[in-house]
């Protein structure tokens, strides 16, 4: 395969296309998003992930009952090229049996691995669709990073928050956590 083509002759998957091929099984045991009409395969997710992860969904669930819908690794229509799979959005309340949601109030990624790509790809993806909160929990330097106040499509702030520090959803501004009841127990 050529190291590079002409954009000018590439196009990317729609998202309607690869909800067909999923539909399809064309994806079974294979965990893949889509970002930017290109389908991408998901970091493996270490016991540490899971960990932050368990806690964050009985947090987010018990914080957002009955005001949102918490929806835990699941796809959203972010876009006509881009189908993430962010490991929580939190999203108006409805059951979306019929379409995925297409914006969030609050989107979380448990970063190790991927880290890169959700501070960069994702981070720019999820500006670009209006999502006006956006955490990264950076498992690396053991610190939540707090995207906000989109401006041309980007985050045009990111807060670093340590263990000591509380987070507030800014949509749910009554809805903190404390950093050091996201992280894993400091070693």
């Amino acid at each position: 395969m050529p190291a590079s083509f002409d954009p000018a002759l590439v196009r990317g998957l729609r998202r309607v296309e690869y909800d067909k091929l999923g539909e399809l099984g064309s994806f079974d045991h294979e965990r893949v998003e889509l970002l930017y009409g290109t389908i991408v395969t998901k970091s493996a997710r270490c016991t540490s992930h899971e960990s932050v992860s368990q806690r964050l969904t009985r947090f987010f669930v018990r914080a957002f009952e009955g005001r949102a819908s918490v929806r835990v690794g699941a796809p959203l229509a972010a876009s006509d090229g881009s189908e993430p799979e962010p490991d929580f959005a939190i999203v108006a309340l409805g059951d979306y049996e019929d379409e995925h949601p297409t914006s969030a109030h609050l989107v979380v990624e448990v970063a190790q691995s991927s880290l890169a790509l959700d501070r960069t790809t994702k981070a720019r993806l999820y500006a670009e669709c209006g999502i006006p909160d956006y955490w990264i929990v950076n498992l690396v330097d053991d610190l939540v990073e707090v995207h906000s106040d989109i401006v041309n499509d980007r985050y045009a702030r990111i807060a670093p928050y340590r263990r000591g520090d509380v987070v507030r959803s800014i949509a749910f501004p009554d809805v903190a956590i404390a950093v050091d009841d996201v992280l894993p127990r400091a070693r």
